[in-house]
């Protein structure tokens, strides 16, 4: 049965995190120590398996007072379709520091039925947002 917690990642983690960020769609070739800075500075939700494996993670952006982004949600290939993902999103969402925030947000391009259940909906002003995307992220120009 796997287990999910609240914990910030091990460097052995953090290789293993890195190997799958650096090959998603949102986060291409990100360098390791940038995914180290991101999940050090974020409230992170692991799953692992009945040997401690990592099988999945989430990070959460937050001031733990208003507001809070979702990100970074992925489950290990061979363990998908277990309800991880939703998992890890509930952990967070239950955990005690980030009771009260008045917005959470997230960004997906395919998995809006993963999220719908969780309470998530797509924004209802989006003209309101506004953001600003480096054409060369990690200081080195995208492919």
């Amino acid at each position: 049965m796997p287990r999910i917690a609240i914990e910030q990642p091990s460097q052995t983690d953090i290789g293993a995190i890195h190997a799958v960020l650096s090959q998603t769609y949102w986060s291409p070739g990100i360098p390791r120590e940038i995914v180290a800075r991101a999940f050090a500075n974020s409230t992170c939700a692991l799953a692992r398996d009945d040997v401690g494996a990592l099988i999945g993670f989430a990070r959460l952006v937050t001031d733990k007072s208003t507001f809070a982004w979702l990100a970074d949600v992925i489950v290990l290939p061979g363990h998908e379709g277990q309800g991880l993902a939703r998992a890890m999103v509930r952990a967070l969402r239950s955990h005690p520091e980030l009771q009260g925030l008045r917005r959470w947000l997230l960004a997906t391009k395919d998995a809006h039925g993963v999220y719908a259940p969780l309470g998530f909906a797509p924004i209802a002003a989006p003209e309101r947002y506004m953001e600003i995307k480096l054409a060369a992220p990690y200081g080195r120009a995208s492919s």
